[in-house]
């Protein structure tokens, strides 16, 4: 199956800028991160919040970031992911950042998040109102 792609915008900020004048490496992951958030209220219709009321929560198991080129002070990041793979209790998804004036690729990867049950602290599996939301 073929997810959908769906992308977010971020400014950089001069609180992103490292000593060599161009976003630390670490801030990427808060990119894609604030992407997230804002694409499961926006894009899939069913937020973090909704998550967290039906006792779960989303924790990241792993990260791989490949990076290409640094954003700068004067850049408008685009952050687009898509789901790769939905698992019993995960949801593998792609990334890429890139610099929106020339659309040039910054970074790609791809994070696995598991569904979390917040009284047990459990991996638990993902609700079927969320698998359809999420496959589109």
């Amino acid at each position: 199956m073929t997810y959908s792609i769906f992308e977010s915008e971020i400014t950089v900020r001069p609180d992103d800028i490292d000593m060599n004048n161009h976003v630390h490496y670490s801030k990427y992951l808060d990119y894609l991160l604030l992407a997230r958030y804002d694409q499961m209220k926006r894009c899939y219709k069913m937020s973090m919040e909704e998550f967290i009321e039906k006792g779960y929560s989303w924790f990241a198991s792993s990260a791989n970031i490949n990076y290409k080129s640094g954003l700068k002070l004067t850049d408008i990041a685009i952050v687009r992911t898509q789901v790769k793979e939905i698992k019993p209790a995960q949801v593998d998804v792609n990334f890429w950042i890139l610099r929106k004036s020339d659309n040039s690729i910054c970074c790609f990867g791809n994070v696995l998040y598991t569904l979390v049950s917040i009284s047990t602290g459990k991996p638990c599996r993902i609700p079927e109102d969320a698998i359809k939301k999420y496959s589109i």
